[in-house]
């Protein structure tokens, strides 16, 4: 009867010490997962994505094979929407966009992912998909915030820089000469030439790209 009773209390003892380790090691991840989830929230903060309208262009095209009330345009074989009613073989005029993903880091760097062309409207001459699109690229000359300027050297060789606040907030790196160089040194503003791309399916959301300096 002893021998049964200290047997017991033997296996007791382990299976506590098989618990313990259990709990040790369920804690353990706990807190790898905690840490691990609190890097991706910061790397989340530091770095922004957002799509924004890259470009647009107008491409002449044939009507390819006709698919219920869709067509295929060539050479490309796209698939969309006939709305015109346009029989294969015709001669027509396609208003494509581009769009991109943006992502900032902590110091407003930005990377760039562009999409493919893709077609969202076609006209029936090139007149008329070239006004369409001039709707959505829009120049426009103003003012944005000039970061700074900035030089760099390599060997005998100096190269100077110019970073400029968009009015998206993006921030973008610009070479100059020594003469312009001089000239915004000590400026917070200037005037500079810039490309509005509105969305086609929202025409309040806009992105503005450099195009040159206004003076």
């Amino acid at each position: 009867m002893n021998h049964v009773r200290k047997s017991k209390r033997c296996l007791g003892g382990s299976g506590f010490r098989l618990a313990a380790v259990l709990a040790l090691s369920l804690l353990a991840m706990l807190l790898l997962n905690a840490c691990s989830d609190n890097e991706s929230s910061s790397e989340e903060m530091q770095n922004e994505s957002s799509r924004v309208p890259w470009d647009y262009r107008v491409i002449e095209g044939t009507v390819g094979d006709l698919i219920g009330s869709d067509m295929t345009i060539l050479p490309d074989n796209e698939l969309i929407p006939n709305d015109e009613n346009y029989a294969t073989g015709d001669k027509i005029w396609a208003l494509q966009y581009m769009d991109a993903e943006l992502t900032t880091d902590a110091n407003q760097r930005s990377n760039v992912h562009l999409s493919s062309w893709s077609t969202i409207k076609t006209f029936k001459t090139q007149e008329d998909a070239e006004k369409d699109m001039a709707n959505l690229k829009i120049p426009v000359t103003t003012e944005i915030d000039l970061v700074g300027v900035y030089k760099t050297q390599y060997k005998d060789k100096t190269r100077n820089f110019a970073v400029l606040e968009l009015p998206s907030g993006n921030r973008i790196k610009q070479p100059i000469d020594d003469a312009r160089y001089k000239e915004l040194e000590k400026k917070k503003k200037v005037s500079v030439k810039l490309e509005e791309i509105h969305d086609f399916a929202d025409y309040d959301t806009a992105y503005a790209k450099f195009r040159g300096w206004a003076s």
